[in-house]
């Protein structure tokens, strides 16, 4: 099975409720980030670098940003969200100052974390918001560049995969990508990248779609995906919109009940193509 594919066993199916934009939990704990469960599958190959930084803000009294800089290794510094300047964008304020502001909470929690694990494809993208924020000022709705690069960053998953699965999960063929081709799967490589999507799997439930970039590393490492996927951004291939939809719970291995066939025949989340 190849890694970040591995078994989930005995997890029941979470609830309905979306995170919303909780900031702290019931018990008080700093942000939320205690309901964070490390052992999930899709955290695999987040675990090791987060849980750690996790448990200094639980427990040790830092904050998102104090603990996202004790890592040291991402090309920002992780700042308070009080120094962005009132009136100065987020991406210009990252590109100007190489600062990133940083609230105590899931969302930016991840957000530092994707840094520190993609920081090739994250300066990448700050980079093409800035590029096209001078090309086109602040616009009260985004044009197609600016849209994909935020569902980008937000809530994108990278793919190798076979060309049948690719193309079977493009076209939305569910009863083959998890049916006749599932085989295939231990020959994929899936990693999570969006941090919205990130934290909306803290509370996992079957609707969470991920944007699928299919990629093409010479290794399976971490920084063979961030150094491929970082060269081959740009405004225009995200503007064409290169993504397939994965509710990321059928994931063969992701989730115990999605080893009965019945769970794919949802159609509110398994939705036929258009």
């Amino acid at each position: 099975m190849a890694h970040g594919l591995v078994p989930l066993l005995g997890r029941s199916q979470g609830g309905t409720h979306p995170l919303g934009g909780q900031r702290r939990t019931p018990s008080g704990k700093r942000g939320g980030l205690d309901a964070i469960d490390w052992s999930a599958p899709w955290l695999a190959d987040w675990r090791q670098t987060g849980e750690p930084l996790a448990e200094r803000v639980q427990h040790g009294g830092l904050s998102c940003a104090a603990a996202l800089n004790q890592a040291g290794a991402a090309p920002v510094r992780f700042v308070s969200q009080s120094a962005l300047p009132a009136g100065e964008g987020y991406e210009t304020f990252i590109a100007r100052t190489n600062q990133c502001p940083t609230r105590d909470g899931l969302h930016d929690f991840f957000n530092g974390l994707c840094w520190l694990r993609f920081p090739l494809v994250k300066r990448r993208l700050n980079q093409l918001h800035v590029a096209q924020l001078a090309r086109t000022g602040v616009q009260p709705v985004r044009g197609p560049a600016r849209d994909a690069l935020t569902v980008f960053d937000e809530n994108a998953a990278f793919l190798r995969a076979p060309d049948a699965l690719w193309d079977a999960l493009r076209q939305k063929d569910w009863l083959a990508v998890f049916g006749s081709l599932r085989p295939l799967w231990p020959q994929a490589r899936l990693l999570l990248f969006g941090h919205a999507l990130l934290e909306k799997l803290v509370q996992p439930r079957k609707s969470i779609t991920a944007h699928v970039y299919r990629a093409s590393p010479a290794g399976d490492s971490i920084a063979d995906m961030d150094q491929w996927v970082a060269a081959a951004l740009s405004a225009q291939s995200l503007a064409a919109k290169p993504f397939a939809h994965l509710p990321v719970l059928g994931v063969p291995g992701w989730w115990d009940a999605n080893t009965d066939p019945a769970f794919y025949a949802d159609a509110s989340v398994f939705r036929p193509p258009k």
